[in-house]
């Protein structure tokens, strides 16, 4: 059984584990450090912040009264069960797929924890233009994003090789 596993995707769940402490970690460093609303710039286009996320991606669906928060954690939790069992089904050999969804796996995971421990998401990094502000976010949002890119590129070079 544990070669079996050692020989698929699976290998590469230590990512999902690292994405998930490196998550929750910075999280804490945040909630300690900056207030709720607190705004501390670090370049010109960059700073810290301090904010909880109710909603979705972009703030989707933020302003509702509540019932998003059990839809939102529900779906996390079974896209990452999906994921988990997928990465026990692939060879290790597909290397990039596996760390890809590996990266979505620690990523769904520490926004999931957020919103069984907390009632939302804390976003914590904001990138700005003048006065344009890209939507905060945090490592579990980076990790779904480089995640969904790496199987993109992968399966863009699957797809030339056959």
């Amino acid at each position: 059984m544990l070669g079996r596993l050692w020989n698929s995707g699976w290998r590469f769940g230590g990512v999902a584990l690292v994405i998930i402490a490196l998550d929750q970690w910075s999280k804490a460093l945040v909630i300690q450090s900056l207030p709720v609303y607190g705004f501390k710039p670090v370049w010109s286009w960059f700073a810290w912040t301090h904010l909880h996320n109710t909603g979705a991606s972009f703030s989707l669906l933020a302003d509702a009264s509540g019932w998003q928060q059990p839809l939102f954690l529900g779906l996390a939790l079974v896209i990452s069960a999906f994921i988990a069992v997928t990465l026990t089904r692939i060879p290790a050999t597909q290397g990039v797929l596996a760390v890809a969804l590996a990266l979505i796996l620690g990523g769904a995971l520490g926004n999931a924890f957020d919103r069984w421990q907390l009632g939302y998401v804390v976003d914590f990094i904001s990138v700005h233009w003048a006065n344009w502000f890209f939507p905060a976010f945090n490592v579990a949002d980076s990790a779904i994003t480089v995640g969904a890119v790496l199987m993109f590129v992968d399966a863009l070079s699957n797809q030339e090789r056959s």
